[in-house]
């Protein structure tokens, strides 16, 4: 039970952060965003659970930002191509890939990652008295 009420208080703290981060730059989010955020939140965490905690913390960022824009993608493909509700559109932007990512967003997800990595590490920590974070750069 203690798993659960963890996980998903870690899902309400990622889809709530992500909504968030949107309303204050784009001025909108959609419900599909919360899901997004949230499992992505959740993946970055599980990267020092999974992973030993000896890979440099630059690693994590970059393995993070692989899941969140693999995730972009896929969460993309079914709301904006199969179901057509137009979530969002990277068309206009150069390299992009059937308009669901691109390599700006790439970029732009690597400081979201180094914080919710972060975040995610000291939340465990703070409240379920999980390992104390500690990070080798490189």
């Amino acid at each position: 039970m203690k798993q659960i009420f963890k996980y998903l208080f870690l899902w309400l703290v990622g889809g709530t952060s992500y909504i968030i981060i949107e309303l204050s730059f784009r001025g909108s989010s959609h419900w599909t965003m919360f899901i997004l955020g949230s499992f992505c939140f959740i993946a970055l965490g599980l990267i020092n659970k999974l992973i030993l905690w000896e890979m440099p913390l630059y690693k994590q960022i970059l393995l993070g930002d692989i899941i969140v824009t693999s995730l972009e993608f896929i969460t993309g493909y079914i709301v904006n191509i199969q179901f057509g509700w137009g979530v969002w559109d990277y068309s206009h932007l150069s390299g992009n890939i059937m308009g669901q990512i691109c390599p700006l967003f790439c970029v732009l997800w690597l400081p979201l990652c180094l914080t919710g990595i972060v975040l995610d590490d000291w939340l465990r920590y703070w409240i379920f008295n999980e390992e104390r974070p500690h990070y080798t750069l490189f």
